[in-house]
């Protein structure tokens, strides 16, 4: 098997060893899908929503920016929330803060594929998002990465993690 081929998943050299964005020392195919699985520890046909993983994949690494919307820049909620009307077909709210209000709550080991995760990072309030995956790990915007893929028992994330659920819309 060789590197992955454009617009697949993408080795991050800047990344923590504990962050699943990072992909160095993985075997990758030419199938997006097969790598997408790979890096979440599951097979192809335990993806769910195969169109999730175009789009995470056509928005790695999309930068941070604040309100923006596009591939010049997209923030959290931005991102969950034209991720899942492009996917599912919902129209979430715009901020993380009215997203986490509008889910049915679950118990982070009840967790399955396009649950919304939320963290707190500023203090009380709601103020990240992700969208999970699969064992532990979400795709989101970090402010210094852009569109990646984190896991939620890595020490950062875990300390800030606050709920997780399913969309009620």
């Amino acid at each position: 098997m060789g590197r992955p081929t454009t617009g697949a998943v993408k080795p991050n050299k800047n990344a923590p060893l504990s962050d699943a964005s990072d992909a160095r020392g993985m075997e990758f195919s030419n199938n997006k899908l097969e790598n997408y699985a790979h890096l979440l520890g599951v097979k192809t046909k335990d993806l769910d929503s195969k169109s999730l993983y175009y789009m995470i994949d056509d928005w790695m690494g999309t930068p941070h920016r604040m309100g923006g919307l596009d591939k010049g820049g997209v923030d959290c909620s931005g991102f969950v929330s034209m991720l899942y009307q492009k996917v599912y077909g919902k129209d979430l709210p715009r901020t993380s803060r009215d997203m986490a209000e509008k889910v049915k709550r679950k118990y982070d080991d009840q967790l399955k594929e396009g649950d919304l995760v939320f963290f707190s990072f500023g203090g009380r309030n709601i103020d990240h998002v992700g969208i999970y995956l699969h064992n532990g790990k979400f795709v989101h915007v970090s402010t210094r990465k852009g569109v990646i893929i984190s896991n939620l028992k890595d020490a950062w994330y875990s300390k800030y993690f606050t709920r997780c659920g399913t969309p009620n819309i």
